[in-house]
Formats: structure tokens, C-alpha cells, sequence
């Protein structure tokens, strides 16, 4: 199965709502970094092995007809060349309420994973990695963060051909994101979802031990 749609939105701009969209739409199931966090002895050497030799996108993404969200959007360079006929969406919010929201959800959680038990902290190393491959070594300031992020969103849309890309709010709901992919919008509400709260929700469900 190869990838049919693929997200380059960084985290926190609505890539959980336009993941949860997706497979609503019957384009899943969608890669995100819910995944690897819930199945990090297959993920983890997969993308770890992607970080220093991204060829083989298709054992990474086995079984996805979708992706969003990090690893994904920090190569996609890589995927556009390797998926070169695939649909892809750029989800996008403003430069301040990104910063803001990232930078205490994401950031904060890898700049404590020191604290995290020694199998999350391989997980959240790799993620470091893949935050730093987007342009966010880790001790930027607000402005820092603000900056490289505009960055990473212009280099996108110079990247991908117009007639390919959606540049998209998941606030606009189906409308714009069905006539990009030229199917039926439901009739049911565009799903809202990931808040601050549900990422801390979502963290400690992944990062709990097993029994």
C-alpha cells in the first residue's frame, strides 16, 4: 500500500483532527506520532534508521494509506521525491499561537525527558532528531521557534507544486479538504480534537507501562 495523502503540517496544527478526518474519510489508516509512541519496538528503529538513511519509506509507513504529523512532515523533502504522485496538505495556524501552543506541549516534553523511564526517553530522543531535521534545535526563544516555523511552511509551498499541495486550517472543516481530495464530505461535524489537554491525555496513555 502506498501513501495516498500526506500531511507536512508540523505538530500542534491540527494534525490529530485532520489524522482522525482522514480515516473518516476512509484514507487511513493515518500514520502519526500517536503510532510511534504506541508501538515504539517496530517504530523507533524504523525511523531512527530513516533519520540516517531515508530511503525505505514503505517499510515505514506498511499498511498507512495516510500520514500526518512528525516524523512525516520533517521529511518531506524526502517523500515528496519518493511519493512524488501522492496528495499532500500543509495544516497551518498563525506563527504566535503555534509557538505558544508547541512550545509548551512538545518542547516542554522533550526538553524534561530526562525524567521519562528509559524506554520514553528513547522515544523522545528520537524526536529531538526529527524536531531538529524541521529546524528546532532545542533552546530556541519564542521568536526562535515563531521564525523557523514560518520557515519550515514557506519551504513546503516553494517545494510542492501549487495544483498539489492544500494549504489548510482544520478550522475551515470539509469543505476545502473533500474538493482537494474529490470525495464525499460526511455528514457528520469535522472532529476537534488534541487540545492541550487531550496532548498530555494522549502522552501519558502512550508512555504508561505495560503490565
Amino acid at each position: 500500500m502506498k501513501l495516498k495523502v500526506i500531511g507536512l503540517g508540523l505538530g500542534r496544527t491540527g494534525t490529530y483532527s485532520l489524522k482522525t478526518a482522514l480515516e473518516q474519510l476512509q484514507l487511513g489508516p493515518c500514520h502519526h506520532m500517536e503510532r510511534v509512541a504506541q508501538n515504539m519496538p517496530v517504530q523507533l528503529p524504523l525511523w531512527n534508521e530513516a533519520l540516517n538513511h531515508p530511503t525505505d519509506f514503505d517499510a515505514v509507513y506498511e499498511g498507512m494509506q495516510s500520514a500526518v504529523d512528525w516524523p512525516t512532515a520533517a521529511f518531506y523533502k524526502e517523500l515528496y521525491a519518493t511519493y512524488p504522485n501522492a496528495r499532500f496538505i500543509l495544516t497551518h495556524r498563525s506563527k504566535e499561537s503555534w509557538a505558544e501552543s508547541f512550545g509548551s506541549t512538545i518542547y516542554k516534553l522533550l526538553t524534561e525527558r530526562e525524567n521519562a523511564p528509559a524506554p520514553v526517553q528513547e522515544w523522545l530522543n528520537m524526536v529531538v532528531k526529527v524536531i531538529e531535521k524541521s529546524g528546532f534545535p532545542i533552546g530556541l526563544d519564542f521568536e526562535g521557534l515563531a521564525e523557523r516555523y514560518e520557515a519550515h511552511n514557506k519551504a513546503v509551498v516553494d517545494l510542492i507544486p501549487p495544483k498539489q499541495l492544500l494549504v489548510y486550517q482544520v478550522k475551515e472543516g470539509w469543505e476545502p479538504l473533500c474538493g482537494y481530495l474529490n470525495v464525499e464530505a460526511p455528514d457528520t461535524a469535522f472532529p476537534r480534537t488534541n487540545n492541550r489537554e487531550e496532548f498530555w491525555d494522549l502522552v501519558n496513555a502512550a508512555t504508561k507501562p505495560t503490565s
